[in-house]
């Protein structure tokens, strides 16, 4: 099937730009419309006030000590005083400090470095939260090695840290099937099965008690991430118990929430996270920086090596030059996180109300597809305010033994350029989300909010119709029905 899709590349993407006409999308529009704000190709439009507040900050002479206090002041108003956080220029910077400072073994002292192990599960995303530390068991050793712009030791795995290793954990529930057009191995996660995959990592914690230092795992809320089952305050059961078992090895638990929103989304005071970190340029809606919450233990080892704990000679805070100082996250990325933060703190509805009403959207036009009602039932569309999006997963459509599903491409397909829902919605004039792993997650941000953060609905309702169109072009060039 793969092959066939392969061959009929071209004819697929015509198609798809032919679409565009049929499904109306406005000339003026096209280019200027996507599925998301949040990819870091293409960050979301700002709210008015953050753009505002950025404005008046250019010609104020303000330290950014200052700045980064009120963050501070922001975070702990919400999580309370035993909580901390620190702004960074982007999420993956977010992630390079957190592990380097509480996983990465010590490079000075005398005698030979020990080494450390952190446990992931396999899960998406992983050359993100998994690729700081070389893979164990070995097969896994070539899992993130294609995943950037630039392949092997000079793209993602270039980022692994001093003497560390990350142990990769297999989910209970979880399938892990080979698809797409570059094959590899897919996680199919809408059956994870949270306290035996937590029990599994006990075990496996046990057996590497002499070199365990921390738990790393994504913050997303949703059954296409495995994240579908949750206590009764609505947390990600798996997240809640991997927080407690690093609580019970004394060791960090760090969650990546790039694609999370502080205040409405995931809360790592239930998670029991030690760090969680943000891409505050995708759904928060603020410029491009990262940002790092945390317990305030852990916090203090990260102001200390972004160069935030307070000068030598004695004060609270500081904006000053220490380690991982090239993380820095400006003066703009500052200001316009705090005029974010305040918008989620004080008006969460003002989020939330445009994801309800993309929820009803998507859940219309992918009622109108037109496949059968085999694949239809095995879509599963389910909204999180977390990511600001509804996330549409198709893996279950693959679920009946000799029958094949929608096409699924992987994320070596979409740096490969054979990922082809994502490349046919470019044709129709659409920026796309991403859509690889069978997930595609569809949020506002990108021309289908106002200045205020109110939907367009017919912006939206355009981008939608073309995610839609494109699984069908696909199927029907597969010759799925």
């Amino acid at each position: 099937m793969y092959e066939k899709l392969e061959k009929n590349k071209a004819s697929i993407l015509a198609d798809a730009k032919k679409a565009a006409d049929e499904i109306g999308i406005p000339q003026n529009l096209r280019g200027k419309l996507g599925l998301t704000g949040a990819v870091s190709g293409c960050p979301a439009q700002l709210w008015r006030d953050v753009t505002k507040a950025m404005e008046e900050a250019y010609r104020a002479i303000i330290p950014n000590r200052i700045y980064a206090n009120e963050i501070r002041d922001i975070v702990k108003d919400v999580y309370g005083d035993d909580y901390d956080a620190a702004s960074v220029n982007t999420c993956e910077a977010a992630l390079w400090v957190s592990i380097s400072v509480m996983i990465s073994p010590p490079m000075t002292g005398r005698g030979e470095s020990y080494r450390a192990r952190y446990i992931a599960p396999l899960e998406r995303h992983m050359h993100h939260q998994g690729g700081y530390g070389r893979p164990f068991p070995s097969k896994y050793k070539g899992l993130v090695s294609d995943r950037g712009v630039t392949a092997g030791e000079l793209g993602m795995e270039g980022k692994r840290q001093w003497n560390t290793d990350v142990i990769i954990v297999p989910q209970v529930g979880a399938t892990y099937q080979a698809h797409g057009i570059k094959y590899a191995n897919i996680p199919f996660l809408n059956h994870v099965e949270p306290e035996k995959t937590a029990e599994k990592m006990g075990k496996i914690a046990a057996l590497n008690a002499e070199t365990l230092c921390g738990f790393a795992s994504l913050a997303y809320d949703t059954s296409g991430y495995g994240y579908g089952k949750k206590d009764t305050t609505g947390t990600p059961l798996t997240q809640k118990l991997m927080g407690q078992l690093a609580k019970e090895w004394n060791v960090p638990y760090i969650q990546d929430n790039a694609w999370g929103i502080p205040f409405i989304g995931t809360d790592l005071s239930k998670t029991q996270a030690d760090l969680m970190v943000y891409s505050m340029d995708k759904a928060a809606l603020a410029p491009t920086s990262g940002l790092i919450i945390g317990k305030e233990d852990a916090m203090i080892s990260i102001r200390k090596a972004l160069g935030m704990h307070g000068e030598r000679w004695g004060t609270t805070s500081a904006y000053g030059k220490a380690q991982l100082v090239t993380a820095d996250a400006g003066k703009e990325g500052l200001v316009g996180q705090i005029a974010a933060l305040k918008i989620l703190r004080d008006e969460p509805k003002r989020v939330t109300k445009s994801i309800d009403e993309t929820f009803e959207i998507v859940r219309e036009e992918f009622e109108a597809i037109n496949l059968s009602d085999r694949l239809k039932k095995g879509f599963v569309i389910s909204k999180s305010y977390n990511c600001g999006a509804v996330e549409v997963n198709t893996t279950e459509t693959w679920k009946e033994e000799g029958e094949f599903g929608v096409p699924i491409f992987g994320i070596e397909d979409m740096y490969s350029g054979a990922e082809l829902y994502m490349h046919g919605v470019m044709q129709m004039g659409l920026l796309p989300t991403i859509s690889y792993d069978g997930n595609l997650l569809l949020s506002p941000g990108l021309g289908t909010l106002d200045k205020n953060g109110e939907l367009l609905e017919d912006n939206m309702r355009y981008a939608v119709k073309g995610s839609a169109k494109m699984i069908e072009i696909v199927c029907k060039h597969a010759g799925i029905e």
